[in-house]
């Protein structure tokens, strides 16, 4: 099974892509960690890639084609791939399409996570980790035991992104609606997509996601 999860940052994709790789065998296939692996690496595409990123440009959707279809390419034919953040564009959704096609493969499923914004914006903005060992929290919704020490190793010491506010949210969010959101048609047409209330429990929106699969 192949699928596409969509949802703008801080939807949940991350987090549910990975318990789908753990329940079903899949692979996650994410844009970004494709691209860091294959400049480490020094993959033709990889030093293509690093070439235009050292000279301050934009990787090409030639680029992150070439990328998924390596990938695709080292995978059992039986495995099925998630793709988490690609495609963002029509032009992306169009070479997804061939890039599966020529590897006999095809797309089973859209998952959208719906999200509402400003509870999305207050989600993002509340987290903060602990600077020892990652544990992650949040402002409103897990706060340490202790106030100021971290639950699991003691320190007190936490950080947050420094993109975790406000203002990039609502641009993100933006940006989203004027890019990726456009591509729901052009599957709404075929068929294949369904919306997922990603602001609800993160087993709930496993759970639902999981009824989605289900049937196909």
């Amino acid at each position: 099974m192949n699928i596409i999860l969509l949802g703008p940052p801080g939807a949940g994709k991350g987090t549910q892509a990975q318990r789908l790789v753990e329940r079903h065998g899949m692979k996650q296939l994410s844009t970004g960690d494709m691209l860091r692996a294959a400049v480490k690496a020094g993959t033709p595409v990889g030093l293509k890639a690093k070439a235009v990123m050292e000279a301050g440009e934009l990787v090409s959707d030639e680029i992150v084609s070439a990328l998924i279809g390596d990938e695709l390419d080292a995978m059992p034919a039986s495995q099925g791939a998630i793709f988490d953040g690609y495609p963002r564009t029509a032009p992306q959704a169009a070479s997804l399409e061939q890039i599966l096609e020529s590897r006999g493969r095809k797309l089973d499923c859209v998952i959208e996570l719906g999200v509402d914004e400003d509870a999305l914006v207050e989600r993002i903005t509340g987290r903060y980790t602990c600077a020892s060992c990652g544990k992650g929290y949040h402002d409103t919704f897990e706060k340490p035991v202790v106030e100021g020490t971290c639950d699991k190793c003691g320190s007190h010491e936490f950080k947050r992104r420094p993109d975790d506010n406000e203002q990039t949210v609502r641009t993100r969010m933006a940006e989203y609606r004027a890019k990726t959101a456009p591509i729901l048609p052009i599957y709404e047409e075929r068929g294949i997509v369904a919306r997922v209330d990603g602001m609800a429990d993160m087993d709930n929106v496993t759970a639902a996601i999981e009824a989605v699969l289900k049937p196909r």
